[in-house]
């Protein structure tokens, strides 16, 4: 186990640590997190739905959603490349790489023109159904210019203002851009937007597949996050399987079927429960310790661990790296996603279909309106109830070897 330990904080740590710190995966996740705003806008128009629902003559607010959320992908055509060219300090030519991402994205959705000139646009390729396609183009055109950064019409101690030689300077690769993303959708008469989502079909069915569904989740949201490793080293791979799987979702449901892909947004809701790796529970405990350190972390951490975010029991019992309470989260990490998976499969449980990303709610909150059910309601508390029978005898070991450790400095 100590060698498995130091493996894991040693080795393994530097390398998560520097694909993390890579430019290109650094600048993906970048761009994620720069959308949140628009997905909590977008849970708001979904909140005023259920009003709607429940009240005549409500005002149908679906805009918050639509113009928000529903044009996620497009936000992120822009933002990928931006983000990557920045990071790979190319700064002055980040936004133009931008907005080539926009028209190199806007071209591989394969809008349709009518006889009056009328472009026509599936809305969902914008929004979550457009997301691994928008990830596709904005790596590639942050390639290209990438490659053509170097290049310069001018030399540096040119007397023209920087934003001119900019202007010159990324003619040719936005062209090249655009000339490819032509030849390939008019010349070549491909459908790009369908030839991405055959390419990556075969991942995403693994990412929707039970193992698939486990072991990323277990991955992302316990076993590397007890080294210190964020959970947003996935979260480029974990987005593209749950906006898939909700944008397909939302189709089902519209054609007036339901539900069938389980890993979607919303179901990590519960395996948050106070935060990765459901460490609510052992907050709880921490209230009424033993030790006096204990004690004080449990009520240090109590209210961040409340909205889902504890970095700071995390780092600050600590859970990470002390193998004592590492066991008890990978065990949470590993029952939660079966047993949700098991169960939605059933249609005990039901499939999270709703936006509402107020992940910083207590996760019953987030479980109700996003599937509009109080069974949801209920597993969220038996996954709770779960998880304080499993951190509970790990607990009582870390608080007695804590107290005695005060003991015999005390005397």
């Amino acid at each position: 186990m100590q060698k498995f330990m130091d493996w894991m904080s040693g080795d393994f740590s530097k390398a998560m640590n520097k694909i993390t710190r890579n430019p290109w995966v650094a600048g993906v996740q970048e761009s994620l997190l720069t959308i949140m705003p628009v997905i909590l806008i977008g849970s708001i128009g979904t909140f005023a739905g259920i009003f709607q629902e429940l009240i005549p003559g409500f005002p149908d607010l679906s805009a918050l959603s639509n113009y928000s959320f529903g044009l996620m992908s497009l936000f992120l055509a822009y933002l990928i490349p931006e983000a990557i060219l920045t990071k790979k300090r190319r700064r002055r030519i980040a936004k133009q790489a931008g907005l080539a991402g926009i028209a190199f994205f806007m071209m591989i959705i394969s809008p349709i023109f009518d006889a009056d000139g009328n472009m026509i646009v599936q809305f969902g390729n914008l929004g979550s159904g457009g997301m691994i396609a928008s990830l596709v183009s904005g790596v590639f055109v942050s390639l290209v210019m990438n490659i053509f950064s170097n290049l310069s019409f001018f030399k540096e101690d040119s007397s023209l203002p920087d934003f001119i030689t900019v202007w010159f300077d990324t003619l040719i690769p936005i062209a090249l851009i655009i000339l490819f993303g032509w030849a390939l959708t008019e010349l070549a008469g491909l459908n790009i937007f369908d030839l991405i989502y055959q390419m990556f079909s075969p991942f995403i069915k693994v990412g929707q597949s039970f193992w698939g569904f486990v072991i990323l989740n277990f991955l992302g949201y316990s076993f590397l996050y007890t080294f210190g490793i964020s959970t947003w080293l996935l979260y480029p791979i974990m987005y593209a399987i749950t906006n898939q799987a909700f944008s397909a979702n939302q189709a089902l449901i519209a054609a007036g079927g339901s539900a069938q892909y389980i890993h979607t947004l919303g179901t990590t809701t519960f395996f948050s429960i106070g935060g990765g790796g459901m460490t609510l529970a052992l907050n709880i405990m921490m209230l009424r310790a033993k030790s006096k350190k204990v004690k004080t972390i449990g009520r240090s951490t109590i209210v961040p661990s409340i909205c889902n975010i504890n970095e700071p029991i995390i780092f600050g019992a600590p859970v990470a790296f002390n193998p004592i309470l590492m066991i008890p989260m990978w065990i949470n990490g590993l029952i939660a996603p079966v047993l949700t998976y098991i169960l939605m499969s059933l249609n005990i449980v039901p499939i999270p279909t709703r936006l509402f990303g107020f992940w910083y709610l207590p996760g019953f909150i987030s479980a109700y309106f996003e599937s509009g059910s109080f069974v949801s309601v209920i597993y969220w508390f038996v996954l709770f109830a779960i998880s304080w029978v499993v951190y509970y005898p790990f607990f009582k070991v870390f608080d007695n070897q804590s107290l005695a450790e005060e003991t015999a400095k005390a005397n």
